[in-house]
């Protein structure tokens, strides 16, 4: 998530250093101390087409609206997993990230979508993202691609790791007064390796919810 105003650039760096100390997490590179137990790989490179942000989710709560302005675009560039449990909370995690830009886009981090999506460090995670964006008085435009995505289960069958590269060099913050689009040069600042530890909702109603965070920044990984 890049292409945005220096301000919220260093902010969200703050936040995911904050995020990824409060989840155990250090710099995610390469350590095993965020493994899942039991986990297996569920997923393999993209080889579908991208959908765009407003594709509605499959199960998704009822009344919950993920949808975004058509200069919004999410794309999630993956292939579901076999497993039931990983593909439904692979669903789920693009959800969140839909929320998380539906929160920007309508200037509040209590969307319903937010609270539907996320728990715990996830929703303080969400809440933090949002209310950079509207502290600084920008909302986003543009396209944010995320692919190469991989999903592995804990034993218990309760938590899934959702873990995928994310690309903004056609993302763009855009001031909410003028409609400038804040436009930077192509760099490894536009690449961002995320893993979302999604948790399965004890009502049984097939939500699962982003309950934390972990982000590489400048993932070299992802180019």
């Amino acid at each position: 998530m890049k292409r945005r105003p220096l301000p919220v650039a260093v902010a969200f760096a703050a936040a995911a250093t904050l995020m990824l100390s409060a989840c155990g997490g250090g710099d995610d590179k390469s350590g095993d101390s965020d493994k899942i137990a039991g986990a297996d790989q569920g997923t393999e490179k993209p080889s579908k087409s991208a959908e765009p942000s407003g594709a509605p989710a499959q199960d998704k709560p009822d009344g919950v609206d993920v949808s975004l302005p058509a200069d919004m675009n999410l794309v999630f560039d993956w292939e579901e997993p076999k497993n039931e449990n990983e593909a439904a909370a692979m669903d789920d995690a693009a959800n969140f990230f839909r929320a998380i830009y539906r929160g920007v886009d309508k200037r509040t981090a209590k969307d319903a979508s937010v609270v539907a999506y996320s728990t715990g460090d996830g929703l303080k995670y969400a809440e933090t993202q949002i209310n950079a964006w509207i502290d600084g008085g920008w909302t986003a435009t543009g396209t944010l691609r995320h692919y190469d995505a991989t999903t592995r289960s804990a034993a218990n069958g309760k938590s899934v790791e959702v873990a995928f590269c994310a690309d903004a060099g056609k993302f763009y913050g855009k001031e909410i007064k003028t409609d400038k689009v804040l436009k930077t040069e192509p760099s490894i600042e536009d690449y961002d390796h995320y893993k979302i530890i999604m948790v399965k909702h004890p009502t049984g109603s097939g939500l699962w919810q982003a309950s934390k965070v972990f982000v590489e920044t400048k993932a070299a990984q992802c180019q």
